[in-house]
């Protein structure tokens, strides 16, 4: 009998009937009204007069008037780069003793972002939360005593001067409680490996010591991971060496397009919860079962203070970027079914930062959100107005209607003979024409999205398809940084940066047609 196990489900039901499921606006008020108050003497409280703005009677309004947009270039350009200089009090009070690299996507230069102690307990409320939401997943007693996967980046920090810098899973992992880490896989010492390759092939050969229950991390990664693990083990399917694992915790980025490939893996049915941790912080859990869709409650009263911009070509410039006017809209105002381009303040000196990522309400009563794509892949040359989350559905249905998995896409608007054509590469190892899944996805698409059937009766003058074996797209990932960790496939490329990937792609299969 599972003791232990059912003294940790019951202590979580209890915690969950204690527990507010639908948290209001007023966390939102008191978040914000916190963060002016503890970082008012800080240089950025202070250039901007936060004292003044807590004397407001609408101190939401008035700090949306007062602060104006931020994203990576300017908060850096004007205040970050003073904290890696060494100096304190900066946009919040003493100094980091980490820095999260972010790309975002591979391709960009790495981005370092403050991460305090105080985010650092943000990350770990909202791990618990995710946690005790277990209780509406009717897991079985079991489930709580099985050991966690979690694979992210290397927990083997880099010490760049007085900090300590790595991706924020790394950085997560790496301050992990005492408590979890006899639960914690694959444990302190392959974690540190930092080639991933290397780290995985451990994984493999430690497999059968182990008794998942659950894993974490990126799908892209995990499912290299899951291929790795039954590979080597000689295995039909991961459940023969796992025969525990009953949840996968997906991040970082929508897992739907992932499912089909992961269900592949699988020996029984799982458990699939969507969480959204950036390196800015724990934005949203899953806390609750779903059919239609993978929605994430918003952690409102942990740190992070939330405003939307509504995400629409008006308010965004030539290179993708929100316009420092743009308007945007508190958790009161927002309506379902809209995207947003996600703004954010936060215990780490974030101050109405554009994250870079869009959304969707799908409950407002809830504050449940999806993620719909990132701002600089919504692809609008030419009017099409398609975000990532139209895409994501269009490649879902093709999945279904052919039967077939494609692991990841890319695609461009391209100039062809002097007309624009959106140019596709498919990730999948089943055959079917480039022609026809051209077509169907061309059909799919002015379905889904009224734009882009516009578009495509005027200035979009085609759709081309490529398929393409899904480990050129790996392969593009570590040539362009690494693998593993919060590393992701842009699902929209820049004309320039496509033509660089249509070389890599040529060069790879030229190289393995010699071979």
């Amino acid at each position: 009998m599972a003791v232990l196990g059912n003294l940790i489900k019951t202590a979580i039901d209890l915690r969950d009937k204690f527990t507010n499921d639908y948290p209001d606006a007023e966390a939102q008020h008191q978040t914000l009204k916190k963060l002016l108050e503890t970082a008012k003497d800080t240089a950025f409280g202070k250039h901007y007069n936060f004292e003044e703005v807590l004397t407001s009677d609408d101190i939401e309004k008035a700090y949306a008037e007062r602060i104006p947009l931020h994203n990576y270039k300017k908060i850096h350009d004007e205040w970050w780069h003073k904290i890696q200089e060494g100096e304190e009090n900066i946009t919040w009070p003493g100094k980091p003793n980490y820095l999260a690299l972010s790309s975002g996507t591979t391709g960009s230069h790495s981005k370092r972002i403050p991460v305090t102690d105080e985010m650092l307990e943000s990350i770990r409320k909202a791990a618990i939360m995710q946690i005790t939401s277990m209780a509406h997943f009717d897991m079985p007693a079991e489930f709580y005593e099985k050991e966690i996967m979690m694979l992210g980046s290397s927990t083997d920090l880099n010490i760049n001067g007085e900090f300590a810098e790595g991706e924020i899973s790394g950085i997560s992992a790496s301050n992990i409680p005492f408590w979890f880490k006899g639960y914690y896989k694959p444990g302190d010492q392959i974690s540190k490996i930092e080639d991933w390759d290397e780290r995985v092939q451990k994984i493999a050969e430690n497999a059968s010591n182990w008794d998942i229950g659950a894993i974490s991390g990126i799908p892209s990664w995990i499912d290299l991971m899951l291929k790795k693990v039954i590979e080597y083990n000689h295995l039909d399917n991961i459940h023969e060496i796992w025969p525990n694992l009953a949840a996968y915790t997906s991040g970082g980025v929508a897992f739907e397009p992932y499912r089909k490939n992961f269900d592949q893996q699988m020996g029984k049915p799982m458990v699939y919860i969507d969480t959204y941790l950036a390196s800015e912080g724990f934005i949203a859990l899953q806390t609750r079962p779903q059919t239609d869709s993978m929605a994430m409650q918003l952690v409102t009263g942990n740190g992070i203070y939330f405003e939307f911009v509504p995400f629409k070509p008006q308010y965004l410039d030539e290179n993708g970027e929100v316009k420092p006017d743009a308007p945007t809209v508190t958790l009161d105002d927002v309506e379902e079914e809209t995207d947003y381009a996600l703004v954010i303040s936060t215990v780490a000196g974030t101050w109405r930062y554009l994250i870079g990522d869009t959304i969707k309400f799908t409950d407002k009563s809830r504050q449940e959100i999806v993620i719909t794509g990132r701002t600089k892949h919504f692809l609008n040359v030419v009017g099409s107005q398609l975000s990532v989350d139209k895409m994501n559905a269009a490649i879902s249905g093709i999945e279904e209607k052919y039967n077939m998995t494609i692991q990841e896409f890319t695609v461009a608007a391209v100039r062809e003979n002097g007309d624009y054509i959106h140019k596709w590469y498919l990730g999948s190892d089943h055959n079917q024409s480039n022609e026809t899944l051209a077509q169907s996805i061309d059909e799919e698409l002015k379905s889904r999205n009224k734009n882009y059937g516009v578009a495509r009766s005027k200035a979009l003058t085609g759709v081309k398809v490529e398929v393409i074996s899904p480990e050129i797209f790996h392969a593009w990932s570590e040539a362009k940084k690494k693998k593993g960790g919060q590393v992701k496939m842009p699902r929209v490329m820049k004309e320039d940066e496509f033509a660089e990937w249509e070389s890599f792609v040529k060069e790879k299969q030229m190289s393995v047609s010699r071979v």
